[in-house]
């Protein structure tokens, strides 16, 4: 990337403030049973006690296996079965963030919490619709663990866990300081990357301090950069036109006679389709020399906590974070076209005809694709300040505010509005079709730009987006009453809070500086919230402990308020000292979506889009269709609305733990959950698949999802004088009209073997199978079966296998990931599983230094789908980066 990062050192060491973590278990000591808060629960029990399985993986492990934050760690989780579109994804509102869907459900269904309190939210949108955290930002040398409970939790944690709770819990204690240096990049170029990560901690009589520092850049990964997909006409397609005149509606002019001046562009590749007078200049690589398989970035992040004894009974503690990230990416290159928004086509003045102009910039015409990559610059912090200690007998409390913001600056260039006068001269007026009049000048259209010419025609357009959150809570946990099988456990719950966002477009998009700008309308809005919970832990045997909680919440937005009570319960059963039996019921609930509630009308236009039912009339396979992947896409309208309900959820699990042994344990657990009232906006490309069935007979035209999908596809009308038929808008909003139901199973188990002459060995294992999978839009509508709909991509299956393996001063770990099957790109057929392997290796030199190696994709294999069309692979499924590497250097001073 050409940009100057700043690292910010002072303003870090300026506004960390200070830490302390929940408390937790070594989980290296699988048998202790120390009184720990584990996620899904309030009152301190064993780490092995609870009705709901929990998944944890320790900050060792994301080193171990290769992962650099946060999201890397939990995207490879096996229950995170659910497709999202990542920050690597290309063609996203949210190219410079990452979620997670566990179960399949969206980001925003999963709760995520730092230290068991929540963050802002990233402040633009998933899919322009949800709201979600940022996974990507949290880096891995903060964390001790991260804990996975696998199921609905409203009841003790609110809004948002329905298909899970994932809690980041940073560590709380270090001696000394630690240094960690990476680099590393990828095999087949691009993509190389270097992080400095230092830590440190230290203790006196009545404060600990703990702080780190991470600094890493890496280097985007370019499309052209990957042979495969380096061409979009490896499978025969045409050539993309990247300039071209024609008759409005009809036949192309002599614009092939002009592409001889624009033979040196994108690498040489531009050639004449059709002829000199009636053909235009195309070429194959226009698409892959503006895509970005990997972003670029640059991260700066600091913590600092303390936790301070005020006296034997109460603890200050406080912990904060801050981080800047700029990431880049390039999805397309500037595209003109004249007369747009007019019609698209022109009165030349000089021929007498209605013609339609396009162009291309090639980068070559921009000093280079990189010239024209959006940008994003984000800074996210948190803060926390409490209070905890003893009260009477076995009571504790504590007392906490805490407060994240999240701001991101995204910069676009785009052309400007003189780009039309510059290549048609002065508008003339219009005739009395209402056509524009020009006059233009042929020999400056037929004549490449130099890159001088091209930075006046193009500006940058920058938005401002914030979001922010904040909670005051209380609590207290403690022994309520003595029953014959033991003490029963009460845990209490008050909390205030309130959260908000805002959208702030450039504003000059309204007042005709760039070219074909869409109106752009400032959104923000804010709501406040209260709660109230219990959880009580009742033993009514030996063997038998029943947990039963419930929480009410209140979200009050101007002129409007909502009350939501959820409830839970569990039951464990211990009949042997080696078997667990657990099962869980719990209620949930999601309050809507801020983005849904205060979105004003947002017109705008997709990267790209596929008109499916224009492929299927002109009978084209959608490998090579001309409407496939038409980029810049459709336009489209999308509207918020403030009447939404929350979603209300279910969900139930039953299971098992066997642990025959201190070195082998096995569990199963089913979970089924379901929501209601689910607030849905059907992305564009579903709406486009289900339109073109509906048309073509394969769905019920009658049926309210054709009647909503034909109402929401706006075409031109079949004697438009331009693209008659063509998409002309795509209109979304969200309404509570949809249910979700799905099961599953997740298996997982472990076993230590320890040998004399060849080291020790540890075999984990975790599998998930989606059992059933089903959606229906609205209440009359047939039942969607997810798992055999030829459009979801989410997977049906996961499983990872983990070696680790320690000798005298090497230690190894090998993963393996199996991916289920998921649909081909065409929707007619299914890509074949896959597995992938990750290796490390660490040598330790001494005592304070090691050094080791990391391989993601050992086999330096790439899933390709040529189905579908460029780019030959399954975009956002799987990655096509190939075999990475880095060498690895930890010191302890």
């Amino acid at each position: 990337m050409k940009t100057q990062f700043n690292f910010h050192f002072t303003v870090i060491a300026a506004a960390l403030l200070s830490y302390t973590g929940l408390a937790h278990a070594d989980d290296s000591q699988p048998d202790a049973l120390d009184k720990i808060t584990v996620t899904g629960s309030r009152i301190a029990r064993s780490a092995k006690e609870g009705p709901t399985s929990v998944t944890v993986i320790t900050g060792a492990d994301i080193e171990k296996q290769g992962y650099t934050n946060v999201y890397d760690a939990l995207n490879n989780l096996t229950q995170n079965t659910g497709f999202t579109q990542g920050a690597d994804f290309g063609t996203t509102f949210t190219p410079a963030a990452n979620a997670i869907s566990l179960r399949g459900l969206g980001p925003n269904h999963t709760l995520t919490l730092i230290n068991g309190r929540r963050m802002a939210d990233y402040p633009t949108a998933y899919q322009g619709q949800v709201n979600f955290v940022n996974l990507a930002d949290i880096p891995s040398v903060l964390i001790d663990r991260i804990e996975i409970l696998n199921g609905g939790a409203s009841a003790i944690y609110g809004s948002d866990a329905i298909a899970g709770v994932v809690n980041i819990i940073l560590k709380k204690h270090l001696d000394g300081v630690n240094l960690n240096l990476k680099v590393g990049g990828a095999e087949h170029h691009g993509g190389e990357n270097a992080r400095l990560q230092l830590t440190g901690g230290k203790s006196w009589d009545q404060l600990n301090v703990i702080y780190g520092l991470e600094l890493s850049q890496r280097n985007p990964i370019w499309s052209r950069q990957r042979g495969f997909m380096s061409d979009a006409t490896a499978l025969g397609e045409a050539p993309a036109p990247i300039l071209a005149r024609r008759i409005a509606g009809g036949r192309y002019l002599d614009s092939g006679s002009a592409c001889g001046n624009f033979a040196g562009l994108f690498a040489g590749s531009v050639q004449t389709v059709g002829n000199a007078q009636k053909g235009y200049c195309a070429s194959g690589l226009l698409r892959p020399s503006y895509w970005t398989i990997q972003t670029g970035q640059a991260t700066q992040n600091g913590f600092f906590s303390a936790n301070y004894l005020l006296n034997p009974h109460a603890e200050f503690f406080s912990d904060a974070m801050l981080g800047f990230k700029r990431t880049e990416n390039n999805t397309r290159g500037p595209s003109w076209t004249a007369a747009a928004g007019q019609g698209n086509y022109f009165l030349n003045q000089n021929t007498g005809n209605y013609e339609s102009w396009a162009k291309r910039f090639a980068p070559e015409e921009l000093g280079g694709a990189s010239n024209y990559n959006r940008k994003w610059d984000d800074l996210a912090a948190n803060l926390t300040l409490g209070v905890r200690g003893d009260l009477i007998g076995s009571w504790n409390y504590e007392a906490a505010y805490n407060a994240s913001l999240y701001t991101s600056q995204t910069t676009t260039p785009m052309l400007l509005s003189s780009v039309n006068s510059y290549f048609l001269g002065p508008q003339l007026g219009t005739d009395n079709k209402g056509a524009p009049i020009y006059a233009p000048n042929l020999g400056r259209f037929y004549q490449p730009l130099t890159p001088t010419q091209a930075s006046s025609l193009i500006d940058n357009s920058v938005s401002h987006n914030k979001s922010w959150l904040q909670v005051l809570s209380l609590s207290a946990s403690g022994e309520a009453f003595q029953l014959p099988a033991g003490p029963a456990k009460l845990a209490g719950l008050l909390e205030w809070g309130s959260q908000g966002f805002s959208n702030e477009p450039d504003q000059r998009l309204n007042q005709g500086v760039f070219y074909n700008a869409s109106p752009a309308i400032n959104a923000s809005g804010s709501r406040s919230r209260q709660a109230l919970g219990a959880e009580l832990l009742l033993p009514l045997a030996k063997p038998v402990n029943l947990t039963l909680s419930g929480r009410y919440d209140r979200y009050e937005i101007t002129g409007n308020s909502e009350g939501k009570f959820t409830y839970g319960a569990g039951l464990e059963y211990r009949p042997a000292s080696s078997l667990r039996l657990r099962g869980n019921y719990a209620t949930s609930f999601r309050a809507p979506d801020m983005s849904y509630l205060f979105q004003t009308q947002t017109r705008g236009y997709y990267s790209s889009t596929t008109d499916y039912w224009r492929c299927a009339q002109s009978g084209q396979p959608l490998a090579n269709c001309q409407y496939a992947g038409m980029s810049p896409g459709s336009n489209y309208i999308s509207n918020g609305n403030p009447s939404l309900k929350p979603e209300n959820g279910k969900s139930y699990g039953l299971g098992f733990v066997w642990s025959p042994s201190k070195d082998a344990d096995l569990s199963l657990d089913y979970w089924n959950i379901t929501i209601n009232d689910l607030v849905t906006t059907l992305s564009a490309d579903k709406l486009l698949r289900d339109e073109a069935a509906c048309r073509g007979g394969n769905l019920d035209i009658h049926s309210s999802a054709c009647q909503d999908a034909l109402n929401r596809v706006q075409r031109n009308p079949a004697n438009a004088l331009v693209d008659p038929g063509a998409i002309n808008t795509i209109v979304v909003n969200p309404i509570n009209a949809a249910s979700e139901r799905t099961s599953g199973i997740d298996l997982s188990g472990k076993y230590r073997l320890r040998t004399a002459k060849l080291g020790d060995f540890l075999f984990k294992a975790t599998y998930t199978k989606v059992l059933t999978h089903t959606y229906q839009q609205f209440a009359n509508d047939p039942v969607q079966d997810e798992l055999a709909d030829l459009t979801n991509t989410d997977w049906p299956d996961k499983l990872s296998l983990t070696t680790d393996w320690n000798i005298g001063d090497w230690s190894s770990t090998l993963q393996l990931t199996r991916y289920g099957k998921i649909p081909n790109g065409a929707g007619t057929g299914y890509l074949t599983p896959t597995v992938l392997a990750n290796l490390s290796v660490t040598y330790q030199l001494n005592k304070k230094t090691s050094v080791g190696l990391i391989v993601n994709n050992l086999q330096d294999f790439v899933k390709k789908d040529y189905t579908g069309g460029w780019p030959y692979y399954p975009v956002g499924s799987y990655t096509p980066y190939g075999r990475q590497a880095w060498l690895e250097l930890n010191h302890k001073f």
